[in-house]
């Protein structure tokens, strides 16, 4: 009988559970969508009740549907940054979850650029300060929640990003904890003594009680009850959703790249045992810390790329479906000089401009549906760009191959048109889902189910390669008339 890891994946829009057998195809799929909850312009808010429910009802479904085989152990990736705060006596959150790319902590933000801690925090955590990382969004929990700071200050609450909710739900309380890789996201961790930073908690008035405990992405998370996940299994391996499709993508030497694109798009280098501090406005981050092997990586990070086309879908209604945007894209020769901008939530990396919004330019009066469906999926490839140029900066050397997962990776317009823009070969492996993955892949080595790294490297199989064949003039006119569209929202 064969035996099998099973993937725990919440990310933004959805609660997954993969079932992976130890080659890393998958075996059996459970998904629901997760509703987004806007309070007001610039908030994003989950139900962090809903999301456990959801969990627990995908992992007994995939159970349910999988082969005759044995399930070993439990891995676990998430959204990162969202950051949920709860009673450590009920278990019950205090308030919805404040999501990543939530924007309410931007006036904190700029008040403490102003004051000149930027440089401090970086040099610490490797991350600019932004309303995208946790540590402003617990500072307005503890803030706005009716008795929260005095509760947090008696110990009697206890914070995490999803990964960590999800751990004390499936242990019974039994383990507060999270992974190298979604500590380092917090903008409270030191990414060089790897540890919490008590000037950085005091600064954001964040109890040190209130923390979780941080460990490798292999290693010993607890055990879940089966009431909680339908089964009870060792939870060996946990680590944030883009650096668990740079594990699941098998980048583990320096210099590899990979690009996630889902609700939004995530660019990773492997910059091995090094701390990189890019002078792009890039991030440096942990990669992982696997068999006691840090690895660290620099982050470009877009907040919009499948959440366009969910856009498109629910917000316009121009789609009934995403199935449909490739068809729409080769149905025309161009966009004819449309952009669109996908700043809903301000701009991510490389420009860092919470107060940018999105628009569309260059309409005509022959402009349609296609014309704007295409221009979005043009935008994801024009932005990975920009990304791509910041890491050849930072890095010295330009990319020579991309390695990319995500949903929006099985439209094959969207693949060829990056590989085009970004003049470089595009690899699609045969696992698209390599977030999930990862998570497996850490929770196999935490459980002892594979031997090495390197066999883990192994199993990686290309599916498809997209070299680049459009013209330098074309790409070069495409391009710019992408930085001046960018321009027009920014400030």
């Amino acid at each position: 009988m064969p035996d099998f890891i099973l993937s725990i994946d919440q990310g933004t829009t959805s609660s997954r559970a993969i079932l992976f057998d130890l080659n890393g195809e998958p075996q059996a799929t459970a998904q629901r969508e997760l509703p987004q909850i806007y309070p007001q312009a610039g908030w994003v808010e989950h139900d962090v009740e809903q999301i456990w429910r959801d969990v627990q009802q995908v992992c007994r479904d995939a159970l349910a549907k999988a082969p005759a085989g044995t399930p070993r152990a439990i891995g676990i990736t998430n959204q990162r940054e969202t950051t949920v705060v709860w009673d450590r006596r009920s278990g019950k959150p205090i308030h919805n979850a404040i999501v990543w790319q939530d924007r309410r902590g931007a006036p904190l933000c700029k008040q403490l650029i102003e004051q000149g801690w930027e440089p401090k925090i970086q040099a610490k955590t490797g991350l600019l300060i932004d309303s995208y990382f946790s540590a402003t969004k617990v500072r307005w929990l503890l803030e706005n929640v009716s008795g929260a700071q005095e509760a947090a200050d008696r110990g009697e609450l206890a914070m995490g990003t999803i990964d960590s909710f999800l751990l004390w739900r499936l242990t019974g309380g039994k383990v507060h904890a999270t992974d190298v890789t979604n500590a380092s996201r917090t903008m409270l961790f030191n990414i060089h003594a790897m540890g919490w930073d008590d000037e950085l908690l005091d600064l954001f008035k964040v109890p040190k009680s209130m923390l979780p405990r941080v460990l490798e992405c292999a290693d010993d998370f607890g055990r879940s009850s089966k009431d909680s996940a339908g089964v009870a299994l060792p939870i060996a391996g946990v680590a944030g959703d883009q650096q668990a499709a740079l594990i699941g993508q098998a980048c583990f030497q320096p210099g590899m790249i990979k690009s996630t694109y889902g609700t939004g798009c995530f660019a990773l280098l492997n910059t091995g045992g090094k701390v990189v501090t890019s002078n792009n406005r890039l991030l440096s981050t942990v990669g992982y810390k696997l068999k006691g092997e840090l690895a660290y990586a620099i982050e470009g990070s877009i907040f919009v790329a499948g959440a366009a086309v969910q856009w498109l879908r629910d917000g316009l209604k121009l789609i009934h479906q995403a199935g449909e945007t490739e068809d729409l894209a080769r149905s025309i020769a161009g966009t004819n000089g449309v952009y669109l901008v996908p700043a809903f939530t301000g701009l991510g990396a490389p420009y860092w401009d919470p107060s940018a919004r999105g628009a569309i330019i260059g309409l005509s009066r022959n402009t349609g549906i296609a014309e704007i469906v295409r221009s979005a999926l043009e935008a994801v490839c024009y932005q990975t760009r920009d990304l791509m140029s910041a890491m050849a900066g930072d890095s010295g050397q330009a990319p020579s191959m991309l390695r990319v997962d995500g949903g929006m990776v099985r439209n094959d317009w969207v693949m060829q048109f990056l590989a085009d823009i970004l003049n470089v070969p595009v690899e699609r492996p045969v696992v698209t889902e390599t977030t999930a993955l990862g998570a497996a892949t850490c929770a196999g080595l935490g459980a002892g189910l594979f031997a090495s790294m390197g066999e883990v490297a192994g199993n990686w199989q290309r599916d498809r390669l997209f070299n680049p064949g459009m013209q330098d003039s074309v790409r070069d006119q495409l391009y710019a008339g992408w930085r001046a569209a960018v321009k027009r929202v920014q400030n």
